[in-house]
C-alpha cells in the first residue's frame, strides 16, 4: 500500500488542476450518490496567508454542471462553533450567488461538505447528512411540493431547494473500508488507498497524488505542512488534557465546598431543632398547651409530647 499526498493539501495546490476535477468528481459522486461533474471552481476563502490558518482549514468551492454550488471544507483545528460556521457559509453563498432582482426561484442549491479532523458534536457514525423538512406538528406528515411546483423546480422535495449538509469525522473511522464511501474515508484519514479500491476518483488519487511526484522543493513544503498538523493536533490534545485536569481540580473544589456548605446546612438544621426543643420544653412547663407550642415552634404536637415525655 503506498503513500499519497494528503487530501487538503491536494486541495490547496493540485486539485484545482481541470486535469485533476476526477478527484472531487469521485469524493462528492461516492459522497452525494450520483453522478457529479464539475464545471469549474470559483472563488472561496481558500489559501488564507494567516500562518495558522495555511495550516487549519483549507475550503474550495466549486459549481457542478447542474449549476449547484459544492463548498467543501476541510477543518484540522477543533472549533466549538463549527455547526454555525456550517450555516454561515451555505448561507452566505445563498445570498451572493443571486443577482439584486431576480426572483426567489434563482437561488442556487448548496451542498456544504466538512471534512473534519477533530471531534465534533457526539454521534456513533462517521459520516452525517444534514437536511431541511417541515414536519406536521399534529399529523407528523412532511411537507410536500405541489405537482407544478416539482415540474417547475426540476424536483421532487422540498428538502432539495435547501442547503444540505455533510459532516466526515474521518479520526472517527477505525474499521476495515468495505463500501466506496469507506474507501474514500480511509484515504482521508491516513492518505492511504486500499490496494482494491474501487470508489470513483481513487484511481486519479493514485495516479496524480503519489508522493514520488513530487519535486524537492515540493516535497520540504508538503512535510513541513505535515509536522505542522502534528504540532496543531499535539496542542489539541493538550488543550484537552489541561481542560479535563482543571475540570477535575475544579471539581474537587466544587465537590469540597458542597460538602462545607451541606456540613453547616446539615448543622445549622441540628441547631434550630434542638432550639425548637428547648423553647418548646419551656413553653410547656408554663403550662402552654401542644397546640400553642406548635403554633409557636412549628413543631407538630407528636414530637412536643415526645419531648415532654422523655424530659419528665
Amino acid at each position: 500500500m503506498e503513500n499519497y499526498i494528503r487530501f487538503d493539501w491536494a486541495m490547496k495546490r493540485l486539485l484545482r488542476n481541470k486535469a485533476n476535477y476526477a478527484v472531487l468528481e469521485g469524493l462528492l459522486t461516492t459522497l452525494l450518490e450520483e453522478k457529479v461533474t464539475i464545471h469549474k471552481l470559483l472563488e472561496s476563502e481558500s489559501n488564507q496567508e494567516d500562518e495558522f490558518d495555511k495550516y487549519n482549514r483549507v475550503d474550495m468551492l466549486a459549481e457542478n454542471s447542474q449549476g449547484e454550488l459544492v463548498l467543501i471544507e476541510v477543518q484540522n483545528n477543533n472549533e466549538y462553533a463549527y455547526f454555525q460556521r456550517m450555516l454561515f457559509g451555505a448561507s452566505k453563498l445563498v445570498t451572493e450567488y443571486i443577482n439584486r432582482g431576480e426572483g426567489y426561484e434563482k437561488v442556487r442549491k448548496v451542498y456544504s461538505v466538512n471534512i473534519v479532523y477533530f471531534s465534533l458534536g457526539h454521534g456513533k457514525d462517521f459520516v452525517y447528512h444534514g437536511k431541511t423538512e417541515f414536519i406536521g406538528i399534529h399529523e407528523g406528515d412532511i411537507l410536500e411540493l405541489s405537482p407544478f411546483q416539482k415540474q417547475t423546480f426540476k424536483v421532487d422535495k422540498v428538502s432539495q431547494l435547501y442547503p444540505e449538509y455533510y459532516i466526515l469525522k474521518v479520526n472517527d473511522f477505525n474499521r476495515v473500508a468495505r463500501t466506496p464511501l469507506e474507501e474514500w474515508i480511509y484515504y482521508l484519514n491516513t492518505g492511504n488507498v486500499p490496494e482494491h479500491a474501487t470508489a470513483p476518483g481513487l484511481d486519479t488519487v493514485k495516479e496524480q497524488l503519489k508522493l514520488d511526484r513530487m519535486s524537492r522543493e515540493e516535497l520540504k513544503a508538503y512535510y513541513k505542512h505535515l509536522d505542522n498538523i502534528v504540532i496543531l493536533r499535539d496542542n489539541i490534545m493538550t488543550e484537552r488534557a489541561e481542560g479535563r485536569a482543571e475540570g477535575r481540580a475544579e471539581g474537587r473544589a466544587e465537590g469540597r465546598a458542597e460538602g462545607r456548605a451541606e456540613g453547616l446546612a446539615e448543622g445549622l438544621a441540628e441547631g434550630r431543632a434542638e432550639e425548637k426543643a428547648a423553647i418548646a420544653r419551656n413553653l410547656k412547663s408554663l403550662g402552654l398547651s401542644p397546640e400553642q407550642i406548635a403554633k409557636a415552634t412549628g413543631l407538630t404536637e407528636a414530637e412536643i409530647n415526645q419531648l415532654t415525655t422523655d424530659h419528665q
